[in-house]
């Protein structure tokens, strides 16, 4: 990709993705992931209804009167994206590519963070670490991230989300609020995923395509493993192959809500071609309201 294309296509993400979390989800943002606890802001003369428990004894001798303590929300935190850039990202049948949604989804969730104040980094990976960029603030912070997610060529073509947790334990030490973007087509995660979910608020986006759910009726058609790049025929007209495959997508589904569920993870299903602002609105309102 040119310079000159790759800068139009950040402008256009940037002019798509900033309109929707200026407009709607930047307060859903705020209340879903408020300030994790309570900062010292200042102490004034005690009033009546203050609650005593507040009371700052030693200002309060001093000047022989009642001051209490003022406390503030701690507003500021920092926002992780763990995004998967393998070769499975780059397939989709409807309008565009898992890889182009889940630019359009870490866009969306950047500038609602730095909205707020907050920091946002990013992990890339595949089956390796493809580039890790700390956490940082500001409007050019998150272009150069929109820049990198769509100009990485990865080096790894698998996945491998066990060793993407595991790296991310090891970098990010303060508590976090951390996205994970992928369609979570990986060998077993189970253990990192525990241990980052004991200290992190782990948020996974499964991102996905209909086809990869549902083989249409199509006949015999040659199938390309983008991880692998191994190539297998597929007789898509014999309805057992179809229902086996169903049946197998719905099992792999089912094991990995459980994952989440049985380690604290929320997940939020995002289809490629379907409107995913509805499924966002829907979990920082559910989020907003258990806080």
């Amino acid at each position: 990709m040119s310079t000159t294309a790759l800068l139009k296509k950040v402008r256009k993400i940037e002019i798509k993705t900033k309109g929707l979390s200026n407009h709607i989800f930047a307060g859903e943002y705020h209340t879903a992931f408020k300030g994790r606890g309570m900062a010292f802001s200042e102490v004034r003369e005690y009033q009546p209804g203050d609650d005593v428990r507040s009371i700052d004894w030693n200002v309060t001798a001093r000047f022989n009167a009642p001051f209490i303590k003022v406390f503030e929300e701690e507003r500021e935190m920092t926002v992780m994206l763990l995004i998967d850039v393998s070769g499975s990202e780059n397939f989709g049948t409807c309008e565009q590519f898992k890889r182009e949604l889940a630019t359009e989804l870490a866009a969306i969730i950047a500038f609602s963070a730095i909205k707020n104040n907050d920091k946002v980094g990013v992990i890339f990976f595949s089956n390796q670490i493809e580039q890790f960029i700390p956490p940082k603030k500001g409007k050019g912070h998150i272009l150069r991230i929109i820049r990198e997610v769509l100009a990485l060529d990865p080096l790894g073509k698998r996945t491998d989300i066990s060793g993407a947790l595991e790296y991310f334990n090891s970098v990010i030490k303060k508590r976090c609020v951390c996205f994970l973007l992928s369609d979570f087509m990986s060998k077993p995660f189970k253990k990192p995923l525990k241990i980052a979910s004991k200290k992190h608020d782990i948020i996974a986006l499964r991102i996905h395509d209909k086809r990869e759910d549902d083989l249409p009726n199509v006949g015999l058609v040659p199938m390309q493993d983008a991880e692998s790049e191994k190539i297998t025929f597929v007789d898509t007209s014999n309805k057992k192959v179809r229902t086996d495959f169903a049946k197998n997508k719905l099992i792999e589904k089912k094991d990995l809500e459980k994952l989440f569920v049985t380690s604290g993870v929320d997940l939020i299903d995002i289809i490629t071609g379907v409107d995913y602002v509805k499924p966002l609105i829907n979990f920082f309102k559910t989020r907003g309201k258990k806080r």
